[in-house]
């Protein structure tokens, strides 16, 4: 049975890295950020409808890659880090984008912490907000009642503290 990880958090964390390395040490695929990628090629200052474009291509990747990998998935970002996106952003999100988070599972999910430095990049939009952005995935977690733990460190820590919160997890379930 495929077991899903979903790493989510505020921008500059270490998503991306911490998704690469992990999926490295496991073996398997990463689906990866769909928005980087999407934005880059926009060559024009993104609109609300082009968060539901990316919504949809990174359900797809994800889908895709699902039926590939039977172990373990890592999932760097999910639609609860574009539902947030939205509402700060636009103060609301689309029906799609919320109806199919709510669907969609994950067997853990690993918030990463805003210990790491603030690394300045053309697509990043809130040095000032990451307590906040912090709080808001912290609190959504827990309305989901999702399984989560909280990534802490820097380097080699950070991903050690994510295997050994997947190793446990996965023990137990």
């Amino acid at each position: 049975m495929l077991y899903k990880v979903a790493i989510v958090g505020p921008e500059s964390t270490g998503k991306s890295s911490l998704a690469q390395s992990l999926a490295g040490y496991f073996h398997t695929d990463f689906v990866p950020e769909i928005a980087r990628e999407y934005l880059e090629k926009l060559n024009a200052p993104y609109q609300e409808r082009d968060l539901l474009n990316i919504a949809k291509v990174q359900c797809e990747t994800e889908d895709r890659l699902s039926k590939k990998v039977d172990d373990i998935l890592i999932c760097d970002t999910t639609l609860l880090v574009i539902k947030i996106w939205c509402e700060v952003k636009y103060n609301r999100c689309h029906t799609w984008i919320i109806e199919e988070e709510k669907r969609r599972k994950y067997d853990l999910f690993l918030l990463c912490n805003i210990d790491l430095e603030w690394e300045p990049d053309p697509l990043r939009e809130h040095p000032d907000k990451r307590d906040f952005l912090f709080n808001l995935y912290l609190e959504s977690l827990k309305l989901l009642n999702a399984n989560y733990r909280i990534i802490s460190g820097i380097g080699e820590a950070r991903i050690e503290n994510a295997i050994t919160a997947i190793s446990h997890h996965r023990t137990l379930s």
